[in-house]
């Protein structure tokens, strides 16, 4: 109950910031050249525009593409954008140790062909800035968009049935359940997640470099 009252007083404390959206080039010395995103902070309408110039601005071939994901949410309509271009251009996506998915960043989370939670994911309603509609948003349709992604539409359905001054934190099996993890490593508070998994697959070695 701790952990979801820190999550959720981030929502209040950040509900007036835009997101970051980064694409840079990387090179690992496991896999070779990767193009990296990371997302940060609420989704807001024009993310989408940054993204998808940051992978024009960044051509070429890339042993991997993967998605980094810190955010608290936003637009549900952005994020859904956002996330079909990411699957469009091949992109995994991964919520590193200690960072939070929550809201309509799971639509972002949904997206990747590869899903990797090693931080906290968090269900409900996404805010709306006039009043508690879809219209309101812009107009998606979330169940659409997940059978795209191959993800149950169900998900959907709980999204919506939680309020957005509440959040559900799913558990490994959970995630599992909704198709939004791979590999799930979910952090505890009694345990600190290694930069360094031995793993050859592992997104947390392969991306510790992008880590500043």
């Amino acid at each position: 109950m701790l952990r979801t009252a820190l999550l959720f007083s981030l929502t209040l404390c950040s509900s007036l910031a835009l997101a970051q959206v980064e694409v840079k080039q990387v090179q690992s010395a496991k896999v070779g050249a990767v193009l990296a995103v990371k997302i940060n902070e609420d989704i807001a309408p024009g993310d989408y525009e940054r993204l998808f110039k940051g992978l024009l601005a960044n051509p070429g071939k890339y042993a991997r593409k993967v998605a980094l994901l810190d955010s608290i949410g936003g637009s549900a309509a952005e994020a859904i954008k956002m996330g079909r271009l990411l699957r469009e251009s091949g992109f995994e996506t991964l919520v590193p140790t200690n960072n939070v998915c929550q809201g309509s960043c799971v639509y972002l989370l949904a997206a990747g062909k590869r899903k990797t939670v090693r931080g906290y994911v968090g269900l409900h309603r996404p805010y709306y800035p006039a009043g508690d509609s879809s219209q309101a948003s812009g107009g998606y349709d979330a169940r659409r968009y997940l059978r795209e992604m191959n993800v149950p539409v169900e998900l959907a359905d709980t999204m919506q049935s939680i309020d957005p001054r509440s959040m559900r934190v799913l558990t490994p099996a959970e995630l599992q359940r909704y198709g939004l993890s791979a590999a799930t490593a979910q952090v505890s508070p009694r345990t600190t997640a290694s930069a360094s998994d031995p793993r050859p697959d592992s997104p947390a070695t392969e991306l510790q470099f992008y880590r500043r």
